[in-house]
């Protein structure tokens, strides 16, 4: 006969004289010091750890006062540990030659980690674009597999979907309304390099989203297109594009031609390779601090031509 052990709900024999104050503490997640070559990234992570002013701070935090707040993992099959929470903590620690870091380990099914991860990195203070637009895109799919009715992104048209799709797409965000959801995860349907460049802030948010119902082939054209003319679509020719793709009338040459067109008010702008800056400057300079020098430098350099003009004019 086999021995089976039958759990009736009942208060264990320990738990029984306890007291209020050592319950409370048993329920309280345990922190535990992991290794880092134990932990991985999370699948698919949307989020990216940048080398950026942000990591040299938290760098500077850890080395002065160690990890203040523990990251998430969960267990993985074979062994070790997946990272939900604390991706740049990992990278801090590792560039700082730690071997461990203070994690909480919780046990969740797939779906929950996805809703975890994406929750906690939301509350970053930065976050790209493109980093939103996965992150809201996966919390979709994960909520969707979790047995909610099935959304997608394409049912989210504004003719297509009533108050229950509003509500849907509102549960994902706490701070960005339903219909700002959808347009961020309309970002997802750009292509990667069109894309970075939102991330870079040459393409604004809003006329992204009109550019982002353009086929994959048709983005190609608009980005050749781009790099030609040295010049972004605007709202308005977004609209436009986006207009005759769905028409299926959008040619090559249209394309080429809207962003040949001189918008109103376009000013005259003299661009660098980023790259080519950077040798001049200390690491971790921002790109708004480069601009600020170069123009002081600039400043100094006519006052200094002004003065030997003067000069010269004395000698005559």
């Amino acid at each position: 006969m086999r021995n089976e052990t039958i759990d009736l709900g009942l208060t264990g024999y320990d738990d029984l004289f306890m007291s209020s104050e050592e319950r409370a503490d048993a329920k309280k997640p345990k922190v535990e010091e992991i290794r880092l070559a134990e932990l991985t990234p999370f699948a698919n992570h949307p989020f990216k750890v940048k080398n950026d002013e942000e990591m040299a701070n938290l760098m500077r935090s850890i080395a002065d006062s160690g990890v203040l707040v523990p990251a998430l993992a969960r267990p993985k099959d074979g062994g070790g540990y997946e990272l939900i929470s604390g991706h740049r903590r990992l990278a801090a620690c590792k560039a700082l030659g730690m071997d461990t870091m203070p994690v909480i380990i919780r046990k969740l099914t797939d779906e929950e980690a996805v809703i975890t991860m994406v929750d906690s990195n939301l509350q970053r203070e930065h976050i790209l674009p493109s980093e939103k637009a996965f992150a809201y895109k996966m919390k979709m799919e994960a909520r969707s597999h979790q047995g909610r009715r099935e959304v997608t992104d394409e049912s989210w048209n504004a003719a297509a979907c009533g108050q229950v799709g509003h509500k849907s797409r509102d549960e994902l965000s706490d701070t960005d309304s339903g219909r700002q959801v959808q347009r961020y995860i309309r970002l997802t349907h750009l292509i990667p390099e069109i894309l970075q460049m939102v991330d870079d802030g040459h393409i604004a948010f809003t006329p992204a989203v009109e550019l982002s119902y353009l086929s994959e082939s048709e983005q190609a054209v608009l980005l050749d297109a781009i790099q030609m003319n040295d010049c972004t679509p605007s709202h308005a020719q977004a609209i436009r594009l986006k207009a005759l793709s769905q028409e299926h009338a959008l040619t090559d040459e249209q394309i080429y031609s809207v962003l040949s067109e001189t918008k109103p008010n376009q000013k005259e702008h003299i661009r660098f390779r980023i790259e080519d800056l950077r040798r001049y400057f200390p690491k971790g300079v921002t790109e708004k601090d480069m601009q600020v020098t170069i123009i002081k430098l600039l400043v100094g350099w006519q006052r200094r031509r002004e003065t030997n003009e003067k000069c010269w004019e004395g000698r005559e």
